[in-house]
């Protein structure tokens, strides 16, 4: 573990996401050979989605990471939300995905404009 700690986190991708639309974006897909651990991502709205939800996490369990959450905060352009799981108990579960995994937004009841761009962290090793 003490190389996991040395590596630290990093930004993994940047990628616009339509909050316009229901749907799915592929954020990120590990890479061969690698596991991820995902610390938290950034959405900075491009215009108001207080009424949007979205979730993040694999491709088929959009849920895992950030379970549906309402971005009831984020009612003007350059709104910066912080997304990260909040922990009901002393301990902050995350999820390692294996090599090839891919780490999706969904994006439901969307009330949002086009061009947000959503900044995912986390740890690979």
């Amino acid at each position: 573990m003490a190389d996991l700690k040395e590596k630290g986190c990093t930004l993994l991708s940047t990628t616009t996401v339509s909050l316009a639309t229901n749907t799915q974006t592929t954020l990120y897909t590990v890479p061969a050979g690698k596991r991820c651990i995902l610390s938290y991502a950034i959405l900075v709205a491009g215009a108001d989605a207080a009424t949007t939800d979205i979730a993040i996490g694999q491709n088929g369990a959009t849920t895992d990471f950030l379970t549906t959450t309402n971005l009831g905060l984020v009612n003007a352009e350059f709104d910066a939300a912080i997304l990260q799981p909040i922990p009901g108990a002393n301990v902050l579960l995350s999820k390692s995905y294996a090599a090839g995994t891919v780490i999706e937004i969904n994006v439901t009841n969307q009330a949002g404009g086009a061009t947000n761009t959503v900044y995912l962290y986390g740890t690979l090793y």
